[in-house]
């Protein structure tokens, strides 16, 4: 049993939904292995509301979170990263930053809780729909014998975990 720790960085457009939630989990289904980040390429500069409020209801805490752009994480100085994971499809076409140390990627698609029209219960019960497919992602990643595998079955068991996505029933 190795006693370090992994930083994670979770990309999405805006930094309001998907990767907000998904640093907040890591955080916490990580149990101290992993410290989870987020971050945007073009921040919203506010969280989702139904993600705040989902987020609050389990019981993470919500105070520090922000909305905030990725290039705080490629500036000298910021946490080295060991692995980015874009969670939505417009920042897996964009150029990213170069990361220090070469850190692993991924991409992960979850469907944008932000651009549901509907209802406000229909919002926030499609966040919590996102918000469990993200859960069971993060949990299966956290399961990973990190420390035992070679770095090529790593990216291949990060990649396929990318496969698994919503169906369409629930992405929309």
């Amino acid at each position: 049993m190795t006693d370090r720790v992994y930083n994670v960085l979770f990309l999405c457009t805006h930094n309001s939904a998907r990767s907000v939630m998904a640093e907040c989990l890591l955080n916490r289904e990580g149990k101290g292995r992993f410290r989870g980040f987020s971050a945007g390429s073009q921040p919203s500069g506010r969280i989702n509301p139904y993600v705040h409020d989902l987020l609050q209801r389990l019981g993470f805490p919500t105070a520090e979170l922000r909305s905030k752009a990725w290039n705080e994480f490629a500036a000298p100085g910021a946490a080295h990263m060991d692995f980015v994971f874009t969670v939505c499809d417009n920042a897996a076409g964009e150029v990213c930053p170069i990361w220090p140390g070469q850190p692993m990627t991924a991409h992960w698609g979850f469907p944008d809780p932000s651009s549901a029209q509907r209802s406000d219960a229909e919002k926030a019960a499609f966040t919590a729909t996102v918000f469990g497919h993200i859960q069971r992602r993060i949990q299966a990643f956290v399961s990973l014998p990190i420390a035992s595998l070679d770095r090529l079955a790593l990216k291949r068991k990060l990649d396929d975990m990318g496969q698994v996505s919503a169906t369409p029933e629930e992405a929309r």
